[in-house]
């Protein structure tokens, strides 16, 4: 038997989001930070570097890598996708060719996300309480609006919006998981053929997210999601009825669908040799595990801002209904998530794939909030973001300027050697966005007071607003400090680009920059490699000399990257013909070197 519904709400509270302006808003999230960036570090570069490298005719697509230098990801499909396109599109330059499928996936994930939200608002049980005369919310209007709601809690998520941006292994593990969340979501409603939707978009979603350097997590979301289809149909129908005899047929072909795909899935994984012991739990790198956790503690609570709190309170108030599949399906992708970032390296990247089931979680507290909570929700992101544009104005008018004197000076103390450039197009586009974000907190206050989604607009207005501003007004900035492109130039600046450059210690990263932005021809130290200079990074220098003979090589300069001191590399030029090498290091006579 079913328990009460805590949702209240009536017809009028359900009108439909209109679609040009949901469009819009994710339109203007999804394109800035993909176009006019260069690569930053240090994933972004590195697994671009890996895609470059794949496009050569000697590459071993089972085996990405750069200059001998495995992925750390043990991913396959995001380096498949990136070096296809740079196949597909040689007219482009290939940093932006790379970002197109991405951009598809980041789409992907928005447009399943809804989808998922929909589906599960759908169900009997997360649908609201009827009115003794009538007038509550229909079910396909009510599953509507809280479908609107969640991808505005998505867009609004902190977390999402630099990773979601990046040609990395997280942004495909994104977009598949969010496609097999929408694939178990919407399995109750694809009756016989049409059953064919869901299925492929759970092989395409598992065995991607398996591919991607995941299979782990594909198994724990397979087995989840045939266990909450297992419990929905022992529990979520009523006895006698011939059409929930029909929906239990149905549940028990799914749940062996799931098994079988998520089954297949892992076999594909083991023979493709990725299944990898990554479990690193806080303390176990020698540091703190107090500190660890309260910087896990942290990273949750403003990363997935501003859903955890509203996912908690869903939790609570539909308690009754833990088990049914609007609630427990999120919950258990969201959980494995949470658990993938409290016991892997890669905290932030795992918990990028809670931010899809948090903010369906977050789409079902609206329901049942207070008018107080929705106005609190309100003003305290009018307050937030509105501050955060016009600090984000005020620092690019200093640069622009010299006025005022404080932020300049931080900027130019921060970011030494940075040189700010005047855009039209870039300040007219980012002149319109803070005018449209004026129009939308007008709108919000005057207007759609009784919309259910309406507690999410400005929430999602402002964090789009605030990507903008920084991927348009700071983006030369953040292109300065962030990528490897000025100190890649400054080291061909130093070599002869028709010769080739060995390399020592160098991590993927730098050796991508310096491919890409220096157009060097990089090896390895040793071995057979014998070419008039080499680039070492700073830490490794002092292993140095069990690879490569010191004597052959005298040090010419040493460069730093300006916004960080600490990231330096080390300049030899070769003074002795290369001879033959024995036992992989190079045997020769020439003047000594010192250390720098």
């Amino acid at each position: 038997m079913n328990k009460p519904s805590p949702a209240i709400i009536a017809q009028s509270a359900v009108r439909r989001l209109p679609r040009a302006a949901l469009l819009l808003f994710c339109v203007a999230y999804i394109l800035p930070g993909f176009l006019g960036r260069k690569p930053w570090k240090n994933e972004d570069i590195a697994a671009f570097g890996i895609m470059r490298e794949l496009t050569s005719s000697a590459a071993h697509w089972l085996q990405p890598q750069l200059l001998g230098q495995a992925n750390v990801f043990d991913a396959l499909m995001p380096y498949w996708l990136g070096a296809l396109a740079i196949k597909a599109l040689p007219f482009l330059d290939p940093a932006l060719a790379v970002r197109i499928p991405f951009v598809l996936l980041l789409a992907l994930t928005l447009l399943c996300s809804w989808y998922a939200t929909y589906y599960l608002a759908r169900s009997p049980q997360a649908q609201p309480v009827a009115f003794a005369f009538g007038g509550e919310a229909g079910p396909v209007d009510y599953a509507r609006a809280i479908a609107d709601a969640s991808l505005l809690a998505l867009i609004a998520s902190l977390g999402l919006a630099q990773l979601s941006h990046e040609t990395t292994p997280a942004l495909a593990q994104l977009g598949f998981t969010t496609l097999a969340f929408y694939a178990m979501a919407s399995s109750p409603y694809r009756r016989a053929t049409k059953i064919i939707g869901p299925a492929l978009g759970l092989l395409l979603g598992l065995t991607g997210l398996a591919l991607s350097g995941a299979p782990m997590l594909a198994l724990l979301l397979g087995t989840g999601g045939a266990l909450v289809e297992w419990a929905h149909m022992r529990w979520g129908y009523n006895d006698g009825n011939q059409a929930d005899t029909a929906s239990r047929r149905h549940s028990w072909h799914w749940v062996i669908l799931i098994g079988g795909i998520t089954l297949g899935v892992s076999l594909l994984a083991y023979a493709l040799d990725l299944w990898r012991w990554r479990i690193a739990l806080p303390g176990a790198e020698g540091g703190s595990v107090l500190e660890d956790w309260r910087k896990l503690g942290r990273l949750l609570v403003w990363f997935t801002w501003p859903t955890w709190p509203l996912a908690i309170w869903t939790l609570w108030r539909w308690r009754r209904q833990l088990a049914s599949r609007h609630v427990a399906l999120p919950l258990w992708f969201a959980s494995m998530a949470i658990a993938a970032t409290l016991t892997t390296t890669s905290s932030d990247r795992s918990l990028l794939l809670s931010l899809p089931p948090l903010a369906a979680l977050a789409a079902f507290a609206l329901p049942t909030l207070k008018r107080s909570v929705a106005s609190l929700i309100d003003w305290f992101t009018l307050l937030f973001f509105t501050a955060c544009a016009l600090t984000i104005w005020v620092v690019w008018i200093a640069m622009q300027t010299g006025f005022p004197r404080q932020p300049a000076a931080n900027v130019a103390r921060l970011v030494p050697g940075f040189e700010p450039s005047f855009s039209w197009t870039i300040f007219l586009v980012a002149l319109a966005a803070t005018l449209a974000w004026a129009w939308l907190v007008k709108w919000r206050t005057g207007a759609q007071r009784a919309a259910l989604w309406k507690s999410l607009v400005l929430p999602a207005g402002g964090a789009t607003l605030s990507w903008l501003l920084l991927m348009t007004l700071w983006l030369p900035l953040l292109d300065y400090a962030r990528s490897y492109a000025p100190m890649s130039r400054q080291v061909a600046r130093l070599v002869d680009k028709n010769a080739c450059v060995e390399i020592f210690g160098v991590g993927g990263a730098q050796a991508a920059a310096l491919q890409y932005h220096g157009q060097l021809q990089l090896r390895q130290a040793g071995g057979r490699a014998s070419c008039p200079y080499l680039v070492v990074e700073s830490l490794a220098q002092p292993a140095l000399s069990g690879t490569v003979n010191l004597p052959d090589w005298a040090f010419q300069a040493t460069v730093r990257r300006s916004t960080d001191k600490k990231d330096k590399v080390l300049i030899y030029k070769r003074v002795s013909a290369p001879t033959p090498s024995v036992n992989g290091a190079s045997v020769g006579t020439g003047r000594p070197t010192r250390a720098p």
